[in-house]
Formats: structure tokens, C-alpha cells, sequence
């Protein structure tokens, strides 16, 4: 693939971008569609460690600080990653899930065996009281994965009542006995999930009729209540699943549309997620840059029934799937996270935020000791990770203005196959300052990137980079900063022109005034 065509953003009067020799003609004026925060969401799964021995260590946990039993340490990294949403509990481990089994007193609560991951058994002392609280300490919105596999309409029903009813009723009357007078009023909530697999392994003709059951009962005629019911979607290029659930569900039903995607090299051989080598980095890249086809084309089949673009597209499973580290259990999904995850969320995050019209929410996969997750923790030790870092650089782009443009890439070659090596967004936020976020994939050539800016001259840039000496580069409990940000001074600022020089395998936002 050569020469891709990417759609980029930038904003101040006129611009020309010089990409490694090439020169296009960006219109900085423009600018239609807003990039939700919401397309940087994470999801927390009963899976490994990500809530037990992860953001929950127990109230009775001495030796770690901790609010209610959830890790302060955890918490204070997430807000400042500005995490917009979180969605729990599931996952597969959601359409087994019975949410009352994890509300009152937590000695009276009935076990459960977690079929999915490992096939431990829980105490169910992590329920919805706990995960609603810790959004609010978490400053984020909640995002509950309905049960429509083994659960029932009614069970469903009772639980939107539970946590968003304000006055008498059944559920919020049994809130209140739960100790919690006023509802935390969620608004996104999941239909199944993966229903087209451990969800139920269905049909779409026969999961978009029981959505559409499921979807009426759980609110007004109107939606007066503003939730946002979210689709169990599609996985990967799996286009006929969209069109028969754009065909066959009522629009008045439904919010959103799901879609599941994740960078793996081949399902029975993922590769190491720290000792792997240029041809599985290679292949990992390309999977991960399929996120542009699968956005477009799913996209396409929602403009034909949805012109209007009412329904967004939410990516609400995204991230690098690797073999567990050695020594672990094979069902808890611990992996490292290296240099190369943070090329995987570059590139996804700037593909999302290009496609910023139809694409609305996404969640990476997993917050904490799971898959591609950002925080990794050992007993009372935790450490922050590659991909970690290049959300946080990232979040500058959370509800600013998308403003399109293209150009022509250059090609990061391998063994003759070729990528497109450069990856870029940017945006203006409400006070009219530009950032802009650049991604150079290729593994051992840096790629130089002229922007020339005619009319009104940025008075101030300034830049910051993530990068390192080896694409395996990562953090540890021993050494926890290996891999972490700094200042970006590599550009040249003329009269009209700035010239930056990405390394190999880079990341770097830009900040224009």
C-alpha cells in the first residue's frame, strides 16, 4: 500500500504541508465535525487482574492506599489521562453477568465462576455500587454492558431502574435499602456483547430482533431519558453483520453501533508482547492500520440507512493482542506494553479522530494488567505505560474541531512489503489553539514533515515526543520510566515554515499559538 490518502486536520487561514518531499494545500479554515471525547474510553472487564488485584484491592487492604477499595494510585493516573467513559463489566464475562448478585451486604453475595477468563471463581464484592462510585471519583461516565445472553428483558430493565429512577420505585427503593439515595443516572448502556460469539454466537437477522425487544423496554417512547442504547456490532470487516442491523433495526432504537478490532499478527500465533521482531511489529502494524478500511467501509454502510449520521459508530474494543507473558496464566491476558503499542494507539487514535463524523466512542482493551492496558500493577507497585503516555498526549484533542485535509504518504518498507509510514491529526480547541499529532511507524528511517504556514504565523510552538532507543523498549517494576515523554525540540521554525524531523517509531504532538 503506497501513497495512502489520509485525512488529516489543522486549523489557522491557509497551509502547506511538505510531507518528505510532497506538498498538499490545506484550507485551515474549515472545520464541521467535533472529536468527541468520548473516542478516548477504556474498558475494564472481570478478566486477569484488571479489577481484582487491579483497581480493587479490598477495603480491609492496609498496606496500599485506597478509597472504598479502589486504588488511589489508579484513580489519580486515570484522571489525569481525562478518561471520558469506562465500560464494565464485560466483555464476554458480561452476558453471564447477573448485577444482582453483586449488590447489599458483600457476605451475603453469591459467587460466580468467571467461565471466560481463567475460570476462577469471585466473591462478586466488585458490583455496580462500587464501579458507579469509582467513576465518580474517577470524574468519568459510566458504560454498562447489558447481560442479553443468559440474562432476561426484565433484568435489564430492573438494573437501568436501579441506578438512574429518582422517585418510588421497586429498584430505586432497593438502591436506597443499598445505601445510595440518588441515582448515578447512566446514560450508555450495551445491548450483549459480541453476540455474533460468546454473546450468544447468533445471527445478526436474530440479534437485531431481540435488540429491538431489548431497546423498547429500556426506556420511553421518546428516550425522554437520554440514554444512548449502544448495538452489540460487528467484528472486524464482518459488513454484512452492520447492514442487516442497519436494515432491520427502527432508528428510533438505537444510538449506537458497536465495532470490535484488534492488532493480532494470527489468533493461534500472536507473538511475544516484548521480545517479538521487526516481521511481527511489521504485521501488528499492518492489522492495527486496518482500523482505516474497517471505519470507512462500516461507516459507508451506516451513511446508505443513516444519512443524517444520528447513529454513531463506537469502537468499543480496540488494542495489540500478544501471548501472555511467560509464567502467567493463560487466561488473565498480562501482557507488556512496548514501543510498539504506543505506534498501535498513535495511529488508531488519529484514524478515529479523522473519522470524527461517525466515529463517537471508542474504548481500548484493557485499563489495568489486561491486553494493551495502560496501567500495570504489582502488589503495591504500579507503573504507567507507552500507551498510557501517548493518551495522555493525546487528550489535547478531546472535543476540539476536526478540520480535513489529505496527503500523500510515504511508504515504511519490509521484505517488499510497504505500510504507510506516517499517521497524522490535529485539531483546534476552544481558545483557538492547534495541536497536532504525528505517528512515524517505520522502524528505522526518520521522516521530515514541512509545515508552512501563510497568513497568521503561530507566535508560539512548542512539542512533545515519545520515543526510544528499541521498538521492545518498555517499562518495569524496576524500571518504570524506560519509556516516557519529553520535551520535542526537533523543528525548525522559519517565517513561514516549520520543519519537523520525526525519529523512527515516534510520536510527538505539537502545540501551535
Amino acid at each position: 500500500m503506497t501513497a495512502k490518502a489520509f485525512i488529516l486536520t489543522l486549523v489557522s487561514s491557509f497551509s502547506v504541508l511538505c510531507v518528505s518531499g510532497q506538498q498538499i494545500r490545506i484550507d485551515t479554515g474549515a472545520g464541521e465535525y467535533k472529536i468527541s471525547k468520548h473516542i478516548y474510553g477504556h474498558f475494564a472487564e472481570h478478566l486477569g487482574r484488571c479489577i481484582y488485584d487491579g483497581f480493587y484491592i479490598g477495603e480491609d487492604n492496609t498496606a496500599i492506599p485506597n478509597t472504598n477499595g479502589v486504588r488511589n494510585d489508579i484513580v489519580e493516573a486515570l484522571k489525569a489521562l481525562k478518561i471520558p467513559n469506562l465500560r464494565w463489566p464485560g466483555g464476554c464475562f458480561a452476558d453471564t453477568y447477573h448485577w444482582k448478585d453483586g449488590i447489599g451486604p458483600r457476605e451475603e453475595r453469591p459467587t460466580i465462576v468467571n467461565r471466560w477468563w481463567g475460570g476462577v471463581t469471585e466473591d462478586n464484592s466488585f458490583g455496580t455500587h462500587d464501579f458507579l462510585d469509582m467513576c465518580e471519583l474517577l470524574e468519568t461516565e459510566p458504560y454498562l454492558a447489558g447481560n442479553m445472553g443468559s440474562g432476561t428483558v426484565q433484568e435489564l430493565i430492573d438494573w437501568v431502574q436501579y441506578t438512574n429512577h429518582e422517585g418510588k420505585s421497586p429498584m430505586a427503593d432497593l438502591r436506597r435499602e443499598n445505601g445510595r439515595e440518588t441515582p448515578w443516572n447512566v446514560k450508555f448502556w450495551g445491548i450483549g456483547n459480541e453476540a455474533w460469539g460468546c454473546g450468544g454466537n447468533m445471527t445478526p437477522e436474530y440479534y437485531a430482533d431481540e435488540y429491538r425487544k431489548y431497546a423498547t423496554f429500556l426506556t420511553g417512547w421518546s428516550n425522554e431519558a437520554g440514554i444512548s442504547r449502544i448495538a452489540s456490532g460487528a467484528s472486524s470487516d464482518d459488513y454484512k453483520w452492520t447492514e442487516v442491523l442497519m436494515k432491520n433495526i427502527k432508528h428510533n432504537l438505537i444510538e449506537g453501533m458497536a465495532l470490535h478490532h484488534y492488532a493480532v499478527i494470527e489468533w493461534n500465533n500472536k507473538g511475544p508482547a516484548a521480545t517479538f521482531d521487526e516481521g511481527q511489529y511489521f504485521s501488528t502494524m499492518k492489522s492495527a492500520l486496518h482500523m482505516e478500511e474497517l471505519v470507512t467501509r462500516h461507516s459507508a454502510i451506516m451513511d446508505k440507512y443513516d444519512p443524517e449520521n444520528k447513529i454513531a459508530l463506537v469502537v468499543d474494543e480496540w488494542g495489540g493482542w500478544y501471548e501472555v507473558e511467560p509464567g502467567t496464566n493463560p487466561g488473565f491476558l498480562y501482557q507488556q506494553n512496548t514501543m510498539r503499542d504506543a505506534m498501535i494507539a498513535g495511529t488508531t487514535l488519529n484514524i478515529f479522530n479523522n473519522h470524527a463524523r461517525r466515529v463517537k466512542m471508542a474504548n481500548l482493551a484493557q485499563t489495568v494488567n489486561v491486553l494493551q492496558a495502560v496501567v500495570l500493577t504489582e502488589r503495591e507497585k504500579m507503573i504507567l505505560t507507552p500507551t498510557y503516555h501517548v493518551m495522555k498526549m493525546y487528550n489535547v484533542h478531546q472535543d476540539a474541531t476536526l478540520i480535513p485535509v489529505t496527503f500523500d504518504n510515504v511508504d515504511y518498507t519490509y521484505q517488499g512489503e510497504k505500510l504507510p509510514a506516517l499517521s497524522v491529526s490535529a485539531s483546534r480547541n476552544a481558545d483557538g489553539v492547534v495541536h497536532v499529532s504525528l505517528v512515524n511507524i517505520d522502524a528505522s528511517r526518520k521522516h521530515t514533515v514541512s509545515l508552512n504556514v501563510e497568513g497568521k504565523r503561530p507566535k508560539n510552538v512548542e512539542g512533545t515526543i515519545l520515543a526510544a532507543s528499541k521498538l521492545q523498549d518498555h517499562n518495569t517494576f524496576e524500571s518504570p520510566d524506560t519509556v516516557r515523554p519529553g520535551p520535542f525540540k526537533a523543528f525548525k521554525a522559519g517565517k513561514e515554515q516549520l520543519e519537523v524531523e520525526l525519529p523512527p517509531f515516534s510520536v510527538v504532538v505539537l502545540e501551535l499559538k
